[in-house]
């Protein structure tokens, strides 16, 4: 079941997203020295309650009454979307919890009157670049930033 989420829930939230990320920390080595800005180490109650503030609609996927996954989107121009921290617990992997709240998001889309989602991505995480694509996702560009130790990449879905 995936339901969006209530500002109460926001610690869960943060919970569910650090301990998806921290996979990704130890796969690329990040740590809170090279990467201080990583997803895995600032996700918090307050950072959600902040993006919550200012717009952004909250999903929580539950396996009976544990939250197990977490997506959030946010409008960011007219019939564009965004998606932030989509996460899945590592034990609910490839079990279609990913598939489950990508699919969720963009019917959520389409009800909001959007036809296109972007999201961000590390861009040497390949197999998760690979699994965006396999989800209707398009590479469209990179860029490189001073303050991170990889490239992020761009991807984006369209109506």
């Amino acid at each position: 079941m995936i339901r969006q989420l209530d500002p109460s829930e926001f610690s869960l939230a943060a919970e569910v997203i650090r301990a998806s990320f921290a996979t990704v920390a130890k796969d690329f080595g990040f740590n809170e020295q090279n990467f201080p800005a990583f997803t895995g180490f600032v996700a918090t109650k307050e950072r959600l309650q902040t993006q919550y503030e200012r717009g952004a609609l909250m999903y929580g996927l539950y396996d009976k009454e544990q939250l197990v996954g977490y997506a959030a989107i946010s409008k960011e121009a007219e019939g564009v979307y965004e998606i932030h921290n989509l996460a899945v617990l590592p034990e609910y992997r490839h079990k279609g919890c990913g598939k489950q709240l990508i699919d969720f998001c963009k019917a959520k889309v389409r009800e909001l009157g959007g036809a296109k989602i972007n999201i961000g991505i590390t861009e040497e995480n390949t197999r998760l670049k690979n699994w965006y694509a396999a989800n209707g996702f398009v590479h469209t560009g990179t860029k490189k930033y001073d303050h991170m130790p990889i490239t992020a990449g761009y991807m984006e879905w369209e109506e």
